[in-house]
C-alpha cells in the first residue's frame, strides 16, 4: 500500500478539508466536511489527506498499512 500524502492528527471526529495548507485556499479544492468513524481515521476524497483522531484506534498505527477510508464508506 502507498502511504497517504499527508496525515493530520485531529482532536474532533468532524473535520473539514479544502486541500489548502501552505497555499491559498482558492488553489485547493471545495471545502468538504468529513466524519471519523470507529476506525479512527478518514481520508479526503479530493486530496487523499488522512485525518487521524488523536487517541483513537489509528493513532500511532502504521498509516501505510491501513486501507483507504473515505467519508461515508465502511470496511
Amino acid at each position: 500500500m502507498i502511504p497517504p500524502p499527508e496525515t493530520v492528527l485531529v482532536e474532533t471526529a468532524r473535520v473539514k478539508c479544502d486541500g489548502a495548507t501552505d497555499i491559498a485556499p482558492a488553489l485547493g479544492h471545495p471545502r468538504v466536511w468529513l466524519e471519523i468513524d470507529e476506525h479512527g481515521y478518514v481520508d479526503c476524497g479530493y486530496c487523499d489527506r488522512r485525518f487521524v483522531l488523536k487517541g483513537g484506534p489509528a493513532d500511532g498505527a502504521d498509516q501505510a498499512a491501513l486501507p483507504d477510508i473515505a467519508s461515508g464508506m465502511s470496511v
